[in-house]
């Protein structure tokens, strides 16, 4: 693992100031942040603007998202320390490892094979005991559901009922939905699971994410 200086963490810090003055205001979320060293998940050659609140590529098609959206979707989660919290979408592996900081059991999924034979082994480097696991996010976890939370970092064209089922009564998720008219781009939801299976829905503004690969055995 890359070294982690006092300047990477100097420049945490003046990401964490960014996140604040864009309206994050989850102490345990900035603390997350300002903690998980963002520069150990990026090729090389991105260590110096990987403070930068910005997207970049990892391979696959697939980006280590923006540090405003980990900290938004991280925020709205609500996560209190000892939380189940399902991921799908490992990625690079950040968004997980915040969650982590946080407090939360995370058990993430990824659909890409190279991308998880990579993933897998970096996380193991780090003190969380992250769960990864190689599948179809849509299906989620049943053998270790019910989950508190459920988090999905990537474009879904619906909200996967199996995710639903898997979400524990009062649970929270976070999801990205497209828009009806534009699979381009989404608008960012909490939905919240009552007593009775139903959820209500909230909206936080419109969003932009790598589209989330189709359901295995779907067109």
């Amino acid at each position: 693992m890359q070294e982690d200086s006092y300047r990477h963490k100097g420049l945490r810090q003046q990401l964490v100031q960014v996140l604040k003055d864009k309206g994050i205001t989850d102490e345990t979320v900035l603390n997350a942040i300002g903690a998980v060293p963002r520069h150990v998940f990026l090729d090389s050659s991105f260590v110096e603007i990987a403070y930068q609140d910005k997207a970049f590529p990892i391979g696959s098609g697939q980006t280590i998202s923006q540090p405003y959206t980990v900290a938004m979707q991280s925020q709205l989660l609500c996560v209190s320390k000892g939380m189940k919290v399902l991921e799908i979408g490992t990625g690079s592996g950040y968004q997980a490892c915040v969650l982590a900081q946080m407090g939360a059991k995370v058990f993430t999924i990824e659909r890409q094979r190279n991308l998880y034979m990579k993933t897998k082994p970096f996380l193991a480097e780090f003190p969380y005991n992250i769960k990864t696991f190689l599948g179809d996010g849509n299906k989620g976890l049943p053998t270790y559901a019910p989950f508190d939370r459920v988090i999905i970092t990537a474009g879904a064209p619906e909200v996967p009922q199996s995710l639903v089922d898997q979400l524990k009564p009062g649970g929270i998720m976070v999801i990205p939905l497209n828009h009806d008219d534009d699979a381009t781009t989404q608008r960012m939801l909490r939905l919240t699971k009552q007593p009775d299976g139903t959820l209500t829905r909230e909206e936080f503004g419109d969003c932009k994410f790598v589209p989330l690969l189709k359901a295995i055995g779907k067109d």
